[in-house]
C-alpha cells in the first residue's frame, strides 16, 4: 500500500490501513483540512466549490466521500461528474467558486487515486498554501456544521460543453478550416474521461470521422495509462489500418496530449508543445516557457520568431508562475502539457488538440512533414534508485563540483550543459530516486550521456558505502 501526502495534494493506492493506503479516513481528513483552509481564506462568506473526477473505478466512491465531507463543513458543492482536470479548472472560474477538487491520479495505474486542489482562479495551489493544508491535516482541528447548515449540492451536466465552446471561441482556433479538411482522427481515451471529451471536441470541430480506441469511460484501463509510445501500439495500428490523418492520445484526466502521425510513428510528446508554440508564435509573437526537463526545441522555435524563452522548475505550478512573470503567450511541459493563457493557466489537452489541428490543416502538411520542420532532438529519460538514507543534496553538490567547468543551472536540482547537449538531475518528490533526463541530437548520444551520469552517481554511492 502507498500513501503520499504532499503540498500538491494526496494520492495513493486504494485499500490498506489508514495512513498506509488511500483509505476513506485519509480522504475525509485531507478534504476536511482543505475545506477548513478555504473557509478561513473566505471568512464570513458562503463558500462554493467545484468537484470533478476521471473515470477510474474508485472515483465514484471517493467522490461521495469528498462531497459529503464538504457539505458537512457547510460548503456548497457543484459536481461536474466524470470530466477533465482542465474542465474543472474552468468550471471554478465560470461558477465563481472559491476552489476546486479534481479526483484523479493522472497517469498512475487504476488502483491509484488522488485529490488535487485548485484555488479561486482554477489554478493549482502554491507550495506555501499546500504546506498550510498539510499542517491543518496533521492538527485535525476540524469543525463540522449542524445538519441545518449543511452545504447544498448541484450537478452541472454542461461543464464540459461550456469548456469546448470556450475553446472554439479562441481566435486562433479555426473550426471552419478543420472542418473543411475532412480529417479522419483516431483517439485513445484510455477508457477514462478523454473517451468522452476528445470525441465531443472533435465533433464540435467538424472532424469528418473519429475512430475510437478505448473510449468507453469505465475506468478499465486497457494499457498503462501514461500516453507514451510504448503504451500506444494499438492506436498506431488503428491509424494505419483506418487511413487516419493522425491519432490522439490523452492521459486519464486529459491534461497531457500525445500525437501519432499518419504512418503510425510518433510525433513525440516533447514536440506537442513545440508544434503548438510554433503556431501560436506565428500569429502572436511573445515569450515562451517550459520546464528544465523539456526539449530545447521550444527555445529554438521561439528564437525563429525573435521571441524569448525561459525555463522553470519542473511542475505545472512553477511553469505557470514563470509564465505570469514573463508575460508568456504559450508554455507548458515536455510531457505533452499545453498551457495557453487566453483560455486559462493550466495544462489542457483539449485546447492543445484544437490548436494543433488548426496548425496542421493551415500548414497543408501531413503530420510527418510537419514534424520535420522542427529541430531534431532526442531525450533519454532515466532514474536511479537511491538508498533511503542518502543525502541527495550532497549528491547533487558532488555532481555540480565534478562538472564545474560546464554551465550549471541550479533552479531545480542541477542541469549541466555540454555545448548543444544537456543533462538534468533532480530529486523525485514521491520516491527515493533521482531522475536523469539527457538530450542530444541523436538518441544513442542522449543515452550515452545519461549512462555517463549514472556511472558517476554509482561511483559516488559506492564511495559513500566504503
Amino acid at each position: 500500500m502507498t500513501l503520499i501526502k504532499s503540498i500538491s495534494g494526496i494520492r495513493g493506492t486504494l485499500g490498506g490501513k489508514p495512513g498506509e493506503g488511500l483509505s476513506p479516513l485519509d480522504i475525509v481528513q485531507f478534504i476536511s483540512a482543505y475545506g477548513m483552509w478555504l473557509k478561513a481564506r473566505h471568512a464570513g462568506k458562503s463558500v462554493l466549490m467545484v468537484v470533478g473526477r476521471d473515470a477510474r473505478t474508485s472515483g465514484l466512491m471517493v467522490n461521495r466521500l469528498v462531497l459529503g465531507t464538504l457539505q458537512a463543513l457547510g460548503i456548497d458543492v457543484i459536481d461536474g461528474g466524470v470530466t477533465t482536470t482542465p474542465t474543472v479548472a474552468m468550471g471554478v472560474v465560470s461558477h465563481r467558486a472559491m476552489g476546486g477538487i479534481v479526483i484523479t491520479a493522472s497517469h498512475n495505474p487504476r488502483n491509484w487515486n488522488a485529490l488535487k486542489f485548485l484555488d479561486e482562479a482554477g489554478e493549482f495551489l502554491s507550495a506555501a498554501q499546500g504546506e498550510e493544508i498539510l499542517s491543518l491535516s496533521d492538527e485535525k482541528a476540524f469543525d463540522y456544521v449542524p445538519v441545518e447548515s449543511f452545504g447544498k449540492y448541484e450537478f452541472d451536466e454542461d461543464m464540459l460543453e461550456r469548456h469546448i465552446e470556450q475553446i472554439l471561441a479562441l481566435p486562433l482556433v479555426d473550426r471552419d478550416a478543420v472542418a473543411a479538411a475532412g480529417l479522419v482522427v483516431a483517439v485513445d481515451g484510455v477508457n477514462s474521461s478523454g473517451g468522452l471529451a476528445v470525441p465531443l471536441l472533435l465533433e464540435a470541430l467538424g472532424v469528418k470521422k473519429v475512430i475510437e480506441v478505448y473510449c468507453e469511460p469505465n475506468g478499465q484501463f486497457a494499457h498503462n495509462p501514461e500516453p507514451l509510445p510504448e503504451n500506444l501500439g494499438e492506436l498506431s495500428v488503428a491509424v494505419v489500418r483506418e487511413g487516419a490523418h493522425l491519432g490522439l492520445a490523452v492521459d486519464p484526466d486529459v491534461d497531457r496530449l500525445a500525437i501519432v502521425c499518419e504512418d503510425g510513428e510518433f510525433f513525440g510528446e516533447e514536440y506537442t508543445l513545440v508544434a503548438v508554440a510554433d503556431y501560436v508564435l506565428s500569429r502572436n509573437p511573445g515569450h515562451t516557457v517550459s520546464n528544465l526537463s523539456s526539449t530545447q526545441a521550444l527555445k529554438d522555435v521561439a528564437g525563429k520568431y525573435g521571441c524569448g524563452y525561459s525555463s522553470s522548475a519542473v511542475g505545472e505550478v512553477h511553469v505557470v508562475q514563470l509564465m505570469k512573470e514573463t508575460g508568456a503567450v504559450i508554455g507548458g511541459e515536455g510531457n505533452g502539457g499545453i498551457i495557453y493563457p487566453p483560455l486559462h493557466y493550466g495544462r489542457d489537452a483539449l485546447a492543445g488538440i484544437a490548436l494543433f489541428l488548426t496548425h496542421l490543416v493551415r500548414s497543408g502538411k501531413t503530420c510527418t512533414a510537419l514534424k520535420k520542420k522542427y529541430p531534431d532532438y532526442h531525450i533519454s529519460k532515466n532514474k536511479v534508485e537511491l538508498p533511503q538514507d542518502i543525502d541527495l543534496d550532497q549528491l547533487l553538490e558532488h555532481m555540480a563540483r565534478q562538472y564545474a567547468k560546464q554551465p550549471v543551472d541550479r533552479t531545480d536540482g542541477i542541469k549541466i550543459w555540454f555545448d548543444a547537449e544537456w543533462v538534468h538531475l533532480r530529486r523525485s518528490n514521491t520516491e527515493s530516486i533521482i531522475r536523469i533526463y539527457a538530450e542530444s541530437d541523436h538518441q544513442v548520444k542522449a543515452e550515452n550521456l545519461a549512462e555517463k551520469i549514472r556511472t558517476d552517481i554509482r561511483a559516488f554511492l559506492k564511495g559513500e558505502e566504503d
